[in-house]
């Protein structure tokens, strides 16, 4: 089915690996999938969004806010979660400049039931602007999970230009851990394509600060 050879996706990884140990860097690089589509018009065919749910965390580092009643800010603060209470979102006083600070400090936000509702009176459109609303988070399930969750998610949005990347790892995984997401992430973002895999013009993995390798 996946037209994806094992073989160069297990030499990718590894040329990957051998270059960040080559040159280490201070921080944990990242490893990301980019994505060139052909045969497909951003302006007529349907734009696709979704997200998967990786087995592991591609970014363990990503900053997650919550926008919390009284209870889930207490539960954030005790799992050293950042988070801003009703009062917080308030003090922006809906200026723009602020807002879009805030959508840029954090990689994505959770919202409380009572909260949620009152985001685009508090804040306006700033964060669904910036494709950061945030996501619902009730009192029956874990935050810390709920946050986890959304450390392993990835999205795959089409915008207006036909290449896109998304995190798909990073360099301290196993290179089981990093095929495994990897081969998900590619078999995912074909599901989603209208021609499957008559869509793909090209596929490249990436480190931060190493060099490309083609996939297909």
């Amino acid at each position: 089915m996946s037209k994806l050879s094992p073989e160069t996706l297990r030499e990718g990884i590894a040329g990957i690996f051998e270059g960040s140990k080559a040159k280490p860097r201070k921080f944990t690089e990242t490893v990301e999938l980019q994505i060139g589509l052909k045969n497909y018009d951003p302006q007529k065919d349907k734009r696709f969004s979704g997200t998967v749910k990786l087995p592991y965390t591609p970014r363990p580092s990503m900053k997650v806010c919550v926008l919390g009643d009284h209870k889930h800010c207490e539960e954030a603060k005790s799992l050293g979660i950042d988070a801003m209470t009703v009062e917080d979102l308030k003090k922006l006083n809906k200026n723009k400049k602020l807002v879009k600070k805030l959508a840029k400090k954090y990689s994505a936000f959770l919202a409380s039931e009572t909260v949620i509702k009152q985001i685009p009176r508090l804040l306006g459109p700033g964060l669904n602007k910036a494709g950061k609303f945030p996501a619902l988070v009730s009192h029956n399930e874990s935050l810390e999970a709920k946050v986890n969750e959304i450390k392993a998610s990835i999205k795959f949005q089409l915008k207006k230009v036909l290449c896109m990347g998304v995190a798909v790892g990073n360099v301290a995984m196993t290179d089981k851990e990093l095929y495994i997401n990897i081969q998900m992430s590619i078999n995912f973002l074909v599901s989603l394509l209208k021609k499957n895999w008559q869509n793909v013009r090209c596929l490249y993995i990436k480190s931060s600060m190493g060099k490309p390798y083609r996939l297909y």
